[in-house]
């Protein structure tokens, strides 16, 4: 039996290795050769969509489902790439047909609209009219701010109009152009609306509008890239400032009243807040059986890519966050500090926000995890390094740490005198890596280092794949992975074998014997003697 044991711990060592260092990576399907690996994940809760997002390799996205039957407001998270989505939201329209984008907190986005107005309400509204009015408008100001030249050519149009409500989605497709976040478009598009905004009578409810872009805007400092500089005083008072504001142009026509009667405005500036669901094209509300559709008055035309159908182009086209952050022309628009941020007092917080997608602070970050594995980095050999600053950039999922007490460079062999490192940790390489505050090594990046497996989110997430939630099968319908007593019953009571499954335990141990003993003597079975026993053994 002591052989057996030693034969079963070298199994068990191998199929260590093999884990750690597959012969070969696990296969994904794909939909044809040249598409990326199938990735389709269910979760019920968006902050699991976004982590495993985040974790994947592969260029993958989150959409929100909400399913017929379901309370109000209950959606489902999707995670899976751009063509598998339009691959199953033509086959499975009744599964998928109410779809929304998420646009993930400080991801570079394309600038968008939505619109809409009570029809009754406003019975002298001419819904087209004022769409193009705020197109040619858009327009002007982009060339104005930014020297980007646009017109309604460049605009997708989509509409889901209804007898009772005009409703528009606008998607701006600039050439090479993108802004920052869907925080610095609210900002942008409150700041070139505030001639409208600022005649809004008290109590109207475009009072929630404006405080609540205000609120959205306000969570960082002030950029320093395609920024639109603030106004002096004296600038202001210029002749060519007032001849110019005298020439703005009219934008009364954005206002309009709601079905209480109130003063509304036509651009909804509720749109513009972190992890924002924006609904698809061709997908309808719970409920409402009426779909954005390419509107009669749309002016923009795709051009459709090598395999990629008319239609499908229209749908990559109306995807918010279908813009590249490399290669682009990145737009931002001057975000006011907070008073907190502008108030004395001590310097490090918890969480001192610095810019939209960047946070930072002195204490835990919100890998705690991570923060532990760093300092295991930086505390050996007698030496108590420790973190003096972490700061996340989201976009990039960096997490960069400001080290002190522990100045080892690999750079130059040896400790540093005076400056101290930084240890950055690529989440979605999962990886780490050394640079320094040195001048001499200011361009210097050490080799890279894998993170250790438990700490990594791809590893962390298929542990528990009961996480996922949801399933889809063939037919395109949804289900629980799992149902409640099922989840139960593998929790808190496994199904036992039957005792007579794989025979008794006595059994077993003579079999083991037996077969130590004939390997030990070297010989070997012949075909005919285990065709022999198998038949004696399927015998009655």
């Amino acid at each position: 039996m002591k052989k057996w044991g030693d034969r079963l711990k070298k199994v068990e060592q191998l199929a260590q290795s093999f884990q750690q260092s597959p012969l070969a990576t696990r296969y994904k399907p794909r939909l044809w050769p040249c598409q990326p690996s199938s990735i389709w994940k269910l979760y019920p809760r968006q902050s699991l969509a976004i982590s495993f997002a985040q974790s994947c390799k592969e260029a993958v996205h989150v959409f929100a489902l909400e399913k017929e039957m379901s309370p109000q407001g209950q959606r489902i998270f999707l995670v899976t790439s751009y063509s598998e989505l339009w691959h199953y939201y033509r086959t499975y329209t009744q599964t998928l047909m109410h779809c929304y984008e998420v646009i993930p907190e400080g991801t570079v986005c394309k600038l968008y609209f939505d619109l809409e107005f009570h029809k009754p309400s406003n019975k002298k509204a001419d819904g087209k009219n004022m769409v193009s009015s705020l197109i040619q408008y858009v327009c002007e100001k982009l060339m104005d701010i930014y020297g980007i030249e646009c017109s309604a050519k460049n605009i997708l149009n989509l509409d889901s109009s209804t007898e009772e409500k005009f409703s528009r989605h606008l998607i701006f497709n600039l050439q090479n152009a993108a802004f920052k976040d869907n925080i610095h478009v609210g900002a942008f598009i409150h700041a070139v609306l505030q001639q409208v905004l600022s005649i809004t009578k008290s109590g109207s409810c475009l009072d929630v509008g404006i405080n609540s872009t205000a609120e959205n805007s306000e969570t960082g400092a002030n950029a320093d890239r395609d920024v639109k500089p603030a106004k002096t005083d004296e600038e202001a008072e210029r002749p060519q400032t007032k001849k110019r504001k005298q020439e703005e142009r009219d934008l009364s026509f954005l206002r309009v009243k709601n079905k209480d009667g109130q003063d509304c405005l036509f651009v909804d500036l509720g749109v513009y807040t972190k992890n924002r669901n924006f609904r698809l094209y061709k997908s309808s509300k719970v409920g409402k059986n009426v779909a954005f559709t390419v509107a009669d008055d749309n002016k923009f035309i795709t051009k459709p890519e090598q395999g990629v159908s008319a239609e499908e182009s229209v749908f990559l086209a109306s995807l918010v966050c279908n813009v590249s952050f490399t290669g682009q022309r990145i737009l931002m628009w001057d975000i006011p500090q907070t008073k907190e941020s502008k108030s004395t007092g001590p310097l490090c917080q918890q969480e001192a926000v610095i810019n939209p997608g960047t946070i930072s602070g002195c204490l835990s970050s919100p890998h705690q995890e991570v923060d532990d594995f760093v300092l295991t980095v930086v505390k050996k050999d007698g030496i108590q390094g420790s973190i003096r600053r972490w700061s996340y950039f989201a976009a990039e999922q960096l997490l960069v740490y400001d080290i002190v007490k522990y100045r080892w460079c690999e750079n130059v062999g040896r400790f540093h005198k005076s400056n101290n490192i930084k240890i950055v940790v690529d989440l979605k390489e999962e990886a780490w890596y050394q640079k320094c505050h040195d001048p001499e090594c200011k361009n210097f990046r050490s080799s890279s280092h894998p993170l250790p497996q438990e700490i990594c989110v791809s590893y962390i997430m298929t542990l528990d794949e009961e996480d996922q939630g949801y399933l889809m099968d063939d037919a395109g319908n949804i289900e629980p992975s799992q149902t409640p007593k099922q989840a139960s019953l593998s929790k808190v009571c496994p199904e036992e074998e039957p005792a007579d499954a794989w025979g008794s335990g006595q059994e077993d141990q003579d079999y083991l014997e037996s077969l130590e003993d004939f390997e030990q003597k070297g010989g070997e079975i012949s075909d005919q003697l285990l065709l022999k026993c198998m038949a004696d053994f399927d015998s009655p």
